[in-house]
């Protein structure tokens, strides 16, 4: 039985990786959680997780109040370390959510 290989193009180009075809496709979100991690750390991350951006405003869900007040006080702060991130503002407000985990 032969290996799968794709069939090439009559153009004489390569596949393409998914992720670069679906490229002009990605959110706001999907490039905010690219980056999450790397911006407000380990610890932040454990408790906190992006899930929605809209009408400019950045929906983060945590799963303790304690963390909620946290993120609140250092809004401003991580909006403009996510857009500097992201090469682009990302949302103009940020609403923090407790959820149940």
């Amino acid at each position: 039985m032969s290996r799968w290989r794709p069939l090439s193009d009559p153009a004489g180009e390569q596949p393409r990786r998914l992720g670069e075809s679906l490229g002009r496709y990605r959110t706001t979100l999907s490039l905010v959680l690219g980056v999450w991690r790397d911006v407000v750390g380990e610890s932040v991350a454990g408790h906190a997780k992006p899930v929605a951006v809209r009408q400019g405003t950045l929906i983060v869900e945590v799963d303790d109040p304690v963390w909620a007040t946290q993120l609140r006080w250092l809004g401003d702060d991580l909006l403009g370390k996510l857009g500097e991130a992201v090469g682009a503002p990302v949302a103009e407000r940020l609403e923090i959510r407790v959820g149940r985990r």
